[in-house]
Formats: C-alpha cells, sequence, structure tokens
C-alpha cells in the first residue's frame, strides 16, 4: 500500500495532551499521525511536527474534510486552512470524512476536488472514510479506483466489515482500521488475553498484530509513552493461524461509532 502501516490517531486529543502524544510518539518512531479537522487539533499536532526536529518528508500526515466542507468551492479552501494550521505545504493524505449526510453534496463533486486538490499539490494523496460498499461505488465511478488510496473504516475484532474489506480489495483500495481496539473493550475479551498470553504480549499488540497481519493500516492513540512504544511492537508480533482463525469468531456486528444524522446506512 501507499500509506504507512502504522500510525497514531488523534481522534479526542486537544491542545496540550495531543502535543505531547505526538511528540513522544515521534520520539519513539512512529512517522504517520492522522487528524481530521473536526478534531479541533490540527494546529497543536502542527506544533509537536515542527518542533520534533524531524524533516517534514519523513512524516505521513494524514487530515479529513469535515462535512460542511465537502463542496467543490469548500474542499481546496479548507484544505488550506488544515496545511496553514499543521504548518506545511501539503499533507500526504486527504480524506473524506464521512459522507454528505443525505447526499446533499455529491460524492463525485467532492471526489472531483480533491483530484484538483492533488494537482495543485496541496495533497500527495486522496482517499474516504466511513464508506460503504455503494458509497465506494460511487467515488470509484467518479475518479477511479486508482485515485482512492484507503477507506478508513471501524474495524475491530468485533467489527470485521468483511463487506466493505472484500469490496475495496477487488479495486486494490487498502483499508485503515479505526477504532481496532474497540474503545479498549477488545483488550477484555477472554480470547484476545489467552493469545497474548501465550505469545507474551499485550492484548493491544495481539489485536493490533491481528489487523496489521490482515493487511489493514492501523491507527491507534494513546497518551502514555509506556503504551505508545508497547503498540509499535505489534509490528513485530507474528501470529498464528490459529490464532487468527480464533480472532475471525469474534465478529459480533460490533459498531461502536454511527452518530445519528451522520452515518450512511451501513452494509450489514
Amino acid at each position: 500500500m501507499n500509506i504507512p502501516a502504522f500510525g497514531l490517531g488523534t481522534f479526542r486529543l486537544k491542545d496540550q495532551i495531543v502535543k505531547d502524544s505526538v511528540s513522544t510518539a515521534l520520539a519513539l518512531g512512529y512517522r504517520a499521525v492522522d487528524t481530521a479537522q473536526i478534531y479541533d487539533n490540527e494546529g497543536a499536532v502542527g506544533e509537536a511536527i515542527a518542533e520534533s526536529g524531524i524533516p517534514r518528508e519523513e512524516i505521513f500526515i494524514t487530515t479529513k474534510i469535515w462535512i460542511e466542507n465537502l463542496s467543490a468551492g469548500a474542499v481546496i479552501e479548507s484544505l488550506k486552512v488544515s496545511l496553514s494550521k499543521l504548518k506545511t505545504d501539503y499533507v500526504d493524505l486527504t480524506l473524506i470524512h464521512w459522507p454528505s449526510p443525505k447526499g446533499a453534496v455529491s460524492v463525485a463533486e467532492t471526489m472531483q476536488a480533491l483530484v484538483e486538490a492533488k494537482k495543485q499539490g496541496l495533497t500527495h494523496q486522496i482517499g474516504i472514510s466511513n464508506f460503504t460498499v455503494a458509497l465506494m461505488q460511487e467515488a470509484i465511478d467518479a475518479v477511479g479506483a486508482a485515485e482512492i488510496a484507503t477507506n478508513q473504516i471501524e474495524l475491530s475484532p468485533f467489527l470485521q466489515n468483511q463487506q466493505v474489506v472484500d469490496f475495496a480489495r477487488q479495486h486494490n483500495i487498502a483499508i485503515t482500521s479505526y477504532m481496532t481496539l474497540a474503545y479498549g473493550e477488545a483488550l477484555k475479551d477472554a480470547t484476545i488475553m489467552q493469545i497474548a498470553e501465550q505469545h507474551g504480549a499485550t492484548p493491544a499488540q495481539v489485536v493490533l498484530a491481528w489487523a496489521l497481519q490482515l493487511g489493514y493500516a492501523v491507527i491507534p492513540s494513546s497518551t502514555k509513552r509506556a503504551n505508545l512504544e508497547s503498540n509499535l511492537q505489534a509490528q513485530t508480533l507474528k501470529l498464528s493461524p490459529q490464532d487468527m482463525a480464533q480472532i475471525a469468531q469474534l465478529e459480533r456486528n460490533g459498531r461502536l461509532v454511527s452518530p445519528q444524522g451522520l452515518a450512511p446506512e451501513w452494509d450489514a
């Protein structure tokens, strides 16, 4: 995939808390940071990156266009505001954060505006987030699958989102998993805990390794240095086919993120 497999999420982190998280993560070796316009933390993220001393080209920055900015006239201007906050001339990846509620702005209109933003050098890659199979097809029809770097979706052992994953794979669109640890609920699961014990690993490492072995990118967040460091080690944990099969059995359509008025009609 053209996007890093392992990155740092910043959802719900603001001000000094997010700045410290990003600074610590970069010091530990993270080189991908995921933010969004609606997180209200692009400024603090930009400060942490600027103060890290790491060359800009070594850090992969993702941001997401909020629903109020999805029209052709607003995408590029809002992205320029994001770039200003992030203290950079470009981001590596720009996503539609959520599809426009009730289709107020068509997928095609926003995707074509993102292609233009890419042509202008404001973003190196473009993609989508929280898109169903039908919405992914709209995006493909608008700009072609080759333009779509990833679909960032809620995906955990409890919500494996197989229909979306299969469709994305048919079109060579990478999957980025968010909420991979299911707000920490996956860390308490007996199967996950047992596998972790067998490997001398943490439950978080097991869940992240599971997602990575399935070929997904992951963006876990943490404010604690120990957890940030530990999560990184998931990249070297190798789960057995039996481990993977056991985790596959945990599917229960356990969706945690479905904001009223914002969420599309999910695939079954």
